[in-house]
Formats: C-alpha cells, sequence, structure tokens
C-alpha cells in the first residue's frame, strides 16, 4: 500500500499492512507511539500522524 492510499482516521490490522522498517510508522517514519486497549485489540498510534494499528 502506498503512503498516499492510507487513511490515518482508520485503524489498520498489522497483519494488512506491517512495518515497513521495524518500529517505525509507514507514514511519518515516526517512532515515538501510544498505546491503548480497545475493544479487547491493542491499538498503536503514531504521535506524529495518528496512524492506528492493532497488533
Amino acid at each position: 500500500m502506498d503512503k498516499s492510499e492510507i487513511d490515518v482516521s482508520k485503524i489498520y490490522k498489522y497483519a494488512d499492512l506491517p512495518d515497513e522498517k521495524a518500529g517505525r510508522c509507514n507514514v511519518c517514519d515516526g517512532v515515538k507511539f501510544k498505546s491503548h486497549v480497545t475493544k479487547g485489540e491493542f491499538i498503536r498510534e503514531c504521535v506524529n500522524c495518528g496512524l492506528k494499528k492493532s497488533i
């Protein structure tokens, strides 16, 4: 998936959108994340751009 096709308002499954570089955001290449559990899913959110992934 190309960076321009990624919608940061959506929560992606890690299996569908794995990290291009381990531990870095696919959109902004950031390394700082905040995480929380919602509805039994562990959600990782980039603090720079807001990309969310269900790990």
